[in-house]
């Protein structure tokens, strides 16, 4: 499975996480484990930066793109424009509204990671 493919899993599995609360049997996607274990301050990180918006009023889609890439800025050494690139390819396939989430995801992952430079 390509890092890419590995992502989109680890993303979806965040989305049903989110939406239905429910904690699937994860065994084999050491990822997805991870974030959920520093959830909290992965959402303590994006609440701290994001700007007249509420990290509840994200899509939950698009809030676990921005989970993922949160995670991997600030646990990973991905250098920080490969993981930003990846989330906005993401965004684009699954997401993208108008060209307006690409922007919105962007540009918030940008602030992510100057926060934390």
């Amino acid at each position: 499975m390509s890092r890419r493919e590995k992502r989109v899993e680890t993303i979806f599995k965040l989305y049903l996480y989110d939406l239905l609360e429910v904690k699937e049997d994860s065994e084999d996607n050491d990822l997805f484990n991870k974030v959920l274990e520093n959830l909290e301050h992965i959402d303590e990180v994006i609440s701290n930066v994001i700007k007249g918006y509420t990290l509840s009023r994200l899509s939950y889609l698009d809030r676990a793109i921005i989970r993922l890439a949160t995670y991997e800025i600030i646990y990973t050494n991905t250098p920080k424009e490969i993981i930003i690139n990846e989330a906005i390819e993401i965004t684009k396939k699954y997401s993208d509204i108008d060209d307006k989430q690409r922007r919105f995801n962007n540009r918030l992952l940008e602030n992510i990671k100057e926060s934390l430079d």
